[in-house]
């Protein structure tokens, strides 16, 4: 079924990027022909931008297909991130066109050269307008609906194109109308917008790359999904990883009562695991377990007194794990805090002021970060 799903995002994502190359030749050829026709310098840098728009599709589809090769024995997780830097790529190619618009926009500000606008010429730079905007939100909402960052990209980069192509129209009345010539000027605006996004661009896909936390929705909707199994009392330490669209990994903490034989656990693993993936398209690699007292009434107690000193510190998020053994007198939790600098320090407090509340216990505590909502 993964298969599937992967073969035929990889079909959406190759089709899209080809409806974009060939719509993206043919608008380069026109404008490159008008551009030099009227000795418009915003129309004939249009007309290189949208060649590299083109180049964008052809390394979307050189991603998607090194992306969609079957993990291997140095690559087991896959090669979906590759997806992530061919989005990398492309935004390194936005960002050159942006700054190479913008020296030629300079450049014919500082020498400008009279353009020869005919209604030919405005038709077509009106069309290229109505089909770059039609093809960036395409791009766009195709990409957002196969989780293609690469797709995502060029959309915005069409988006933007439209808007070059727009100015240049306006610009062409503007010089018509009342013969100031101001193209040079807004080819120089827009290419520093240009510039703008495919620097922000760029770093969303660096931090793709380096690893963000999850939507907090689908942590709370995959929690929600292993508690709904039978038997499952809490499911903690939640940890994503991204190896790419389709391919992300989870791994998880799950609470128990003390009386669940090995058995009893195996089988609920297996449920959580096959419900999650169904659900939710996640692959649980990994299911610990944490156990609960269900045999001592005044664990209750000792539990209440250790959760009032660990609420008197705002940095710790949560504990649980929270499990009491009498015989070989330890108690055993985790400690989830945020991300403050000297949450070390504040553990280590914690655990002492826990000892000296339980001195004939030996407090076994584990520090946790808050990985997902």
């Amino acid at each position: 079924m993964a298969e599937l799903k992967i073969a035929e995002r990889s079909k959406t994502i190759i089709r899209t990027s080809v409806i974009g190359i060939i719509v993206n030749c043919l608008l380069a050829g026109f404008k490159m022909v008008v551009g030099i026709i009227s000795g418009s310098i915003a129309i004939v840098l249009d007309a290189i931008n949208n060649l590299s728009d083109a180049l964008s599709s052809v390394i979307t589809i050189v991603g998607t297909y090194l992306a969609g090769k079957e993990p291997d024995k140095k690559h087991p997780y896959g090669y979906g991130r590759i997806e992530y830097l061919s989005a990398m790529i492309i935004s390194i190619i936005v960002l050159y066109a942006g700054i190479t618009s913008f020296v030629e926009s300079v450049k014919s500000i500082l020498h400008p050269e009279p353009a020869d606008y005919s209604p030919v010429t405005l038709i077509i730079v009106a069309v290229a307008v109505v089909v770059k905007v039609l093809l960036g939100q395409f791009f766009i909402a195709t990409g957002r609906k196969v989780q293609s960052e690469s797709l995502v990209a060029s959309g915005k980069d069409a988006r933007f194109d439209s808007i070059i192509s727009l100015s240049t129209l306006i610009a062409a009345f503007i010089y018509i109308f009342t013969g100031l010539s101001v193209e040079a000027y807004l080819a120089a605006l827009i290419a520093v917008v240009m510039i703008k996004s495919a620097l922000e661009m760029l770093r969303d896909t660096i931090s793709e790359i380096l690893g963000e936390r999850i939507d907090p929705a689908v942590s709370r909707e995959v929690k929600k999904t292993i508690t709904s199994v039978e038997g499952v009392q809490g499911a903690y330490d939640l940890i994503f990883s991204d190896y790419g669209p389709d391919r992300v990994m989870a791994s998880v903490h799950i609470e128990v009562p003390d009386t669940f034989t090995a058995d009893k656990i195996d089988e609920i693993t297996r449920k959580i695991t096959e419900k999650v993936y169904d659900e939710h398209n996640i692959i649980l690699i990994s299911v610990g377990v944490y156990s609960i007292n269900t045999k001592d009434a005044t664990i209750v107690a000792i539990r209440n007194s250790i959760s009032t000193i660990v609420a008197s510190h705002k940095e710790i998020l949560q504990m649980h794990g929270f499990f009491v053994d009498h015989e070989k007198k330890d108690i055993r939790f985790d400690l989830v805090l945020d991300f403050v600098p000297d949450r070390y320090e504040i553990f280590r407090q914690t655990v002492k002021e826990i000892q000296d509340l339980c001195p004939d216990y030996r407090i076994v505590a584990n520090m946790d970060a808050s990985y997902s909502d």
